[in-house]
């Protein structure tokens, strides 16, 4: 508290890869009462430094942007800096978007036409330990929670070749004929959160192509014949 009785502004740090978005939000932000922009980044990995470096009480993270997405940025900081909360400020609202992020942890969830007064509303309820989401997406919970549990991905106990336990679990999945938006849809990750994952498993195995991973995992005992 301020001594004037005023809650201090909450200390942010924005996230965007486009660099004109990205200084517009942070221009936005600076006419906003209550809030203090500290820091941007222009992808996750810059993200999860300024956490490191500034320890925010908010990132205003963007999901599509490069090195490492924000579904992966979030993850990081919310395990690594549980005192920071993210907020999701993006262009997409879709299912693919939408649920990887709040299951990486993101308290809030907002499209980008949203104006002032909702960035600010959900920056003060994720502080509170209340959820910060439109009222576009708190509609797509609601359906979402009446709709059937989606099948658990497989449990891989041990991996070969140096595979992680999650490259192995998406090279079963390849070989289940998933395709990668499936898959993301399964794990509860993003689509580019999933190509990582092939790309990593590719180099390591030698790879080339989704019948060879197919193959492989067949051969090493990953999948057995129905």
């Amino acid at each position: 508290m301020t001594e004037a009785g005023e809650r201090k502004p909450a200390r942010v740090v924005v996230a965007d890869d486009q660099t004109v978005v990205r200084e517009g939000i942070v221009m936005l932000l600076g006419l906003l009462p209550g809030l203090e922009v500290v820091g941007s980044a222009g992808d996750g990995e810059e993200a999860v430094r300024l956490v490191a470096e500034l320890a925010p009480d908010v990132v205003l993270m963007d999901l599509r942007m490069p090195r490492c997405d924000g579904v992966e940025a979030t993850r990081r900081i919310r395990s690594e800096y549980p005192g920071t909360q993210v907020v999701v400020l993006t262009t997409f609202g879709d299912d693919e978007s939408l649920f990887p992020a709040l299951h990486a942890g993101a308290r809030g969830y907002l499209t980008k036409d949203a104006g002032g007064d909702e960035i600010v509303r959900a920056v003060q309820s994720v502080l509170s330990g209340e959820a910060g989401l439109a009222p576009s997406v708190q509609r797509r919970l609601l359906e979402r929670l009446s709709e059937p549990a989606p099948t658990p991905g497989p449990v891989v106990t041990e991996a070969p070749d140096g595979l992680t336990a999650r490259e192995a679990e998406v090279l079963v999945l390849i070989a289940e004929g998933l395709s990668n938006q499936e898959i993301a849809r399964r794990l509860h990750v993003s689509t580019a959160t999933v190509k990582t994952h092939i790309n990593n498993l590719f180099a390591k195995t030698g790879l080339k192509d989704r019948a060879q991973a197919v193959r492989y995992a067949y051969a090493k005992g990953l999948v057995r014949p129905q």
